[in-house]
């Protein structure tokens, strides 16, 4: 059995939580940012990059941006890091990078080598203590340190790809550098975190949970239900009973929030996170919902480019001191790993400036504009979502792609849902997909307009059933961890190739409505 921590550390946490908190409420975001900026130019002015970008000659965040161009992934890694890999010393950050975290290439279905180092670790590990402090802020009573916190991520086994040089897993990356004093109050132990495999991790997860001594649980939405339905089987329900803090991330909470409810006991609240590979970006202060506070004095100095202008040949490049609410922006980060002026991928918006509070609403290429209808990520999931209200089903997991097949073409939704009791999956999805048409015509005057002119067709709906997506994820080699099912598929022949593994001969698509 394992032993709890060796005391209640949440008397400690409290004390430095008031001043923390302080401190925080007291920020003002601008400065706090540009300093931030400067104090990581300075550290970088002997790499490669700094003297290749004149960083000893920048005083100012416009300085910065004249000197510093936009970079995505494939810019940084043919320019900077491909030639050394992997040994990147004194390129982009000082120093030898130790660690290299493996993106899941949701989109573009290629993994990324995204470098990391103990500074940005520290750092992470400081957000994380945030959003503990916030968590006391909102619940004065809790004694979330009095038992274990159970981080659910993949394996935590890490490649050694040269002298001092790991890649792997970033939960992998995190749990090696948990400091030693920290461990008594984290679980699971290395045996069980090291299991590769995800079936047979859940398995040893769930038999060897000690369920009473669990605080707090942190991982990706669809992984805490299936780790939810295991505990389940082998404890009963709830099957954390003593559960104070479910901390999420890596995917939108609205499709899954009602589903996560019923396992969770009386009183436990929920903290979403924004992490990445690149950092760790921002934590609800507030309720659930009311957006995600940037974490200003962190690892990252943020830029926040309007996503109509990201490629255009001089984008407007917003931060702390000019970011506007409501806008979608792409957000652009330079961090104490390396990055600069990076690409991350993601769309945000934002709620309010002082201090800046976003959602995240999708992913660069999570825009489907197959046929010119310019439909966002954020439109896309809320038309499901709307959909799927209107028409009583509950949906698991979800993609959608482009099908090229015939004058107009149209869009294909692949939707793990279950019909109701007493109806078949042809007429179940043939009202998901009427649905799906009135909420996307209500929601974007560009895809109405495609739609009155024929210029699209209507919307195909496949139901598929519970679990689909996880067994395709695991024929694909990955379950678990950090990887997420693609929600838009805009490659049509990476669509079609997906679509049918997911649904075969044997398990017709749905007529469109």
């Amino acid at each position: 059995m394992t032993a709890g921590p060796p005391f209640d550390a949440t008397p400690l946490l409290r004390a430095y939580a008031a001043l923390r908190l302080a401190r925080l409420r007291a920020m003002d975001p601008a400065p706090t940012q540009e300093r931030l900026l400067l104090r990581l130019v300075r550290r970088a002015d002997r790499t490669r990059f700094g003297r290749d970008h004149g960083f000893a000659a920048i005083r100012t965040v416009a300085d910065f941006q004249a000197r510093v161009p936009l970079r995505r992934y494939e810019a940084f890694w043919d320019a900077y890091w491909r030639p050394a890999y992997p040994v990147l010393e004194d390129l982009t950050w000082p120093g030898r990078i130790p660690y290299f975290a493996l993106s899941s290439g949701t989109t573009s279905g290629r993994n990324k080598f995204i470098p990391v180092t103990h500074e940005m670790m520290e750092e992470n590990r400081a957000a994380a203590t945030d959003l503990l402090c916030w968590h006391l802020a909102n619940h004065p009573g809790s004694r979330v340190l009095g038992g274990l916190s159970f981080m659910l991520g993949g394996s935590t086994d890490l490649a050694e790809v040269a002298p001092g040089v790991r890649q792997g897993d970033l939960s992998g990356i995190a749990v090696a550098e948990v400091p030693f004093w920290a461990r008594p109050w984290s679980w699971p132990p290395p045996e069980l975190a090291l299991i590769a495999d995800w079936d047979r991790k859940l398995a040893a997860l769930a038999e060897a949970a000690p369920v009473p001594r669990i605080r707090a649980l942190s991982g990706t939405p669809s992984w805490l239900l299936m780790l939810f339905e295991r505990l389940a089987e082998r404890h009963g329900r709830p099957p954390l009973p003593a559960l104070e803090l479910l901390v999420h991330g890596g995917v939108a909470w609205a499709p899954y929030r009602e589903r996560v409810a019923p396992w969770l006991p009386p009183g436990c609240a929920t903290r979403e996170v924004y992490p990445a590979s690149e950092g760790f970006f921002a934590i609800a202060d507030r309720g659930d919902g009311e957006g995600m506070r940037l974490v200003l004095d962190g690892s990252c100095f943020f830029e926040f480019v309007p996503l109509e202008e990201l490629d255009a040949p001089r984008p407007t490049r917003h931060w702390a001191a000019t970011l506007e609410t409501g806008v979608e922006y792409a957000i652009v980060v330079s961090s104490c790993a390396g990055l600069w002026a990076y690409v991350v991928g993601d769309t945000v918006r934002f709620l309010d400036r002082a201090p800046p509070r976003l959602l995240v609403t999708g992913r660069t290429s999570y825009t489907l504009s197959a046929f010119g209808e310019h439909l966002s990520g954020e439109e896309i999931e809320s038309a499901l979502l709307t959909a799927a209200r209107e028409t009583g089903l509950t949906v698991e997991e979800y993609s959608v792609g482009p099908v090229f097949d015939r004058a107009a073409g149209h869009h294909r939704w692949l939707v793990e849902a279950e019909p109701p009791p007493g109806e078949d999956g042809t007429a179940a999805g043939r009202r998901l997909a009427a649905a799906l048409d009135a909420a996307l015509c209500a929601g974007n005057e560009d895809y109405e307009r495609h739609r009155a002119a024929r210029q699209l067709d209507p919307p195909e709906v496949t139901l598929l059933p519970h679990g689909a997506f996880a067994e395709w994820m695991r024929r694909e080699g990955k379950l678990g961890g950090q990887h997420k099912v693609p929600r838009v598929v805009a490659d049509p022949e990476r669509f079609a190739a997906m679509a049918a593994a997911l649904a075969p001969p044997g398990r017709a698509a749905r007529p469109r409505a």
